[in-house]
């Protein structure tokens, strides 16, 4: 790993993050990096139908699955504070992001990329994007990577590949685990089996014998080839 000492990574819902960043930073983490799962929202918390207080038991449930997740990622987690409907202007949750990462020391940060079938991956993006550009237009030499979901794959392209040992991929298997939708218990998307199989494609693409995983460089900020 290089001498980076604060790596985020940013998804737009609750189980993104970990997805997105979460073999990155638990490598990271296991060699003292400071590492925060950032989610911009929580989730269902707007049904109509819902009462107040299931809302909010709903909301609870989240935030703990955040916790454990990040627990065993070895990582610091928190909540924007954001639902669907309170999303802020891309220009004032750029300027937000901006200053956390300021204030936060921020050298590597891992989101969306832009090609989603979700408006909220993409309002995140953008946002995190211009955040990391307007730092480095002003001397900053913070880093952005682009995960992989399989909600953002228009125009994802694998360009930086990273295996993971098998107890680093049980590990991040773990974490994943502790949210029930990745259990198959809030829809009926095949989670584990698809990132299980993507871990052995991408290894076939980059001739790696391990369980392996890909990023995409933020092309447009950096200019220049790692």
């Amino acid at each position: 790993m290089s001498t980076i000492k604060r790596v985020v990574s940013i998804g737009a819902h609750s189980l993104d993050a970990e997805l997105l960043g979460g073999p990155l930073l638990l490598k990271y983490a296991r060699s003292g990096v400071h590492c925060t799962l950032v989610h911009v929202t929580q989730g269902r918390l707007e049904d109509p139908a819902a009462a107040e207080e299931a809302k909010q038991e709903y909301l609870q449930k989240l935030l703990n699955q955040n916790k454990r997740a990040a627990e065993k990622l070895g990582t610091d987690t928190i909540w924007l504070g954001y639902v669907s409907s309170n999303m802020p202007s891309t220009e004032e949750f750029q300027k937000r992001l901006a200053s956390y990462f300021i204030e936060e020391k921020a050298e590597l940060v891992i989101t969306h990329w832009r090609g989603s079938m979700h408006p909220r991956h993409i309002n995140t993006h953008d946002a995190v994007t211009g955040a990391v550009k307007q730092l480095r237009q002003q001397g900053n030499t913070i880093k952005l990577l682009y995960g992989e979901t399989f909600e953002d794959l228009i125009g994802f392209i694998p360009q930086a590949y990273f295996s993971l040992t098998e107890a680093e991929k049980e590990q991040w298997f773990s974490a994943l685990r502790e949210y029930q939708v990745f259990r198959g218990e809030i829809n009926d998307f095949p989670y584990m089996p698809y990132y299980t199989t993507n871990g052995k494609v991408r290894a076939v693409e980059s001739g790696n014998k391990d369980f392996t995983v890909c990023y995409m460089y933020a092309s447009l900020i950096e200019q220049e080839l790692f």
